[in-house]
């Protein structure tokens, strides 16, 4: 029997990686022998770095770059050999760095992802996968164009302060200081959202407040952020505030589309093309997935949506472990999520289940590789039957 399992990371929990190694544990307590391949997934969001770099074997570098509170931090990203690189924003950029109290979603500053693109460029970089999610930041990616080197001018010719709030001062913009080697290289985006820049469905609207915006910041961000999209599209000719995934990071997708030769693309698509998904499909006879939560938002571009569409394209039945079930996950059925089952056995704090997962996932694992087994015919499979070492 082969199993693949491709999971994302469960937030504040466990990586892609231990998720997988969770679930095939418990796939091995009960079959002892399956042929498992493990293929921890992201969808451009936190974690895609970490998948990216289980999955390609590629090399882990590490900067000294400014966070979104404009702070020194260390931030990681991937050397992937022949001139290409992954970035993911969320490294230098990402909300979990900053506590909810020192979150200042006028001021944050997406310039350490522009500091990583130098480190890239600087190792020979023509190929740039960059992954947007988990953002602290609401400036459009001004910050990042600023890193690498172009002039964002008042009306008084000053160079803009950091921080999405200070576009509404936003008089010029010039390119002509940009990174000559940008020229050459080749951006792919990994996005997980098709929101606009601006308006009830941008950027400010839809992720400010997770980020500390009050409805007044959230006013603040939007006028801002249509502001600097007017002055590209009257100096720069460029008008890209619409499309959709321009929203994605605090916007800054916005300012890599229209500045960059960027490619935009499903992030889960990327990364299982970097993981070699499909492939891993081939002679599959039972898919996993999962992610912290599963509900009618995992359809929009979310890790078990897209593993379930390449299982199908095999026929694979998928079984989804997931640390909870939300409004609408019913829906995923139509995607070819053929089960779903939340980990914990019963009611618990957030705190235990965050702690417990590998136990959880390993149990459940257990059980719906069980479940499957059932419905083979007898004698097809031998069944581990020592449920305490199960349990172990």
């Amino acid at each position: 029997m082969r199993v693949v399992i491709a999971p994302d990371s469960f937030k504040e929990s466990l990586s892609a990686w231990g998720v997988a190694q969770a679930i095939a544990n418990g796939v091995r307590d009960v079959l002892p022998d399956a042929d498992i391949v493990c293929v921890p997934m992201a969808d451009g969001g936190e974690g895609s770095l970490d998948a990216v770099l289980v999955a390609t074997g590629g090399e882990r570098r590490v900067a000294q770059v400014q966070n979104a509170n404009n702070q020194v931090c260390e931030a990681s990203w991937a050397w992937l050999g022949n001139g290409s690189a992954f970035i993911e924003m969320a490294a230098a950029a990402g909300l979990e760095q900053i506590p909810a109290a020192e979150r200042r979603p006028l001021q944050a500053t997406s310039y350490g992802v522009g500091q990583l693109i130098r480190q890239a460029l600087d190792a020979g970089a023509r190929h740039i996968v960059l992954g947007l999610g988990g953002s602290a930041t609401n400036d459009a990616g001004a910050g990042l164009l600023q890193a690498l080197g172009a002039s964002l001018l008042d009306g008084q010719g000053n160079e803009l302060p950091l921080g999405g709030a200070a576009l509404k001062q936003l008089a010029s913009i010039s390119l002509q200081g940009l990174d000559a080697r940008l020229a050459d290289v080749n951006f792919e985006i990994a996005v997980d959202v098709d929101n606009p820049l601006c308006g009830p469905r941008g950027a400010s609207a839809i992720f400010g407040p997770q980020k500390g915006a009050s409805s007044d910041d959230v006013a603040t961000l939007d006028a801002a952020l249509k502001h600097f999209a007017q002055i590209c599209v009257d100096q720069l000719n460029k008008d890209e505030q619409h499309l959709p995934g321009m929203g994605a990071a605090g916007g800054l997708g916005f300012a890599v589309k229209t500045c960059f030769n960027a490619r935009f693309r499903p992030g889960v698509e990327l990364i299982a093309e970097l993981s070699g998904l499909d492939d891993a499909m081939q002679g599959t006879d039972l898919v996993f997935t999962g992610e912290g939560r599963m509900d009618a938002q995992t359809l929009l571009g979310k890790t078990p949506a897209g593993v379930a569409r390449y299982a199908s394209r095999h026929g694979i039945p998928v079984v989804a472990l997931v640390g909870a079930l939300g409004d609408g996950y019913e829906a995923l059925y139509k995607a070819g999520i053929t089960a779903a089952f939340s980990l914990a056995p019963g009611p618990v704090t957030l705190e235990q289940a965050c702690s417990n997962a590998p136990a959880y996932l390993r149990q459940r694992a257990s059980d719906c590789t069980r479940l499957w087994l059932a419905g083979k015919p007898a004698g097809a499979m031998a069944i581990k039957e020592n449920t305490q070492e199960a349990t172990q």
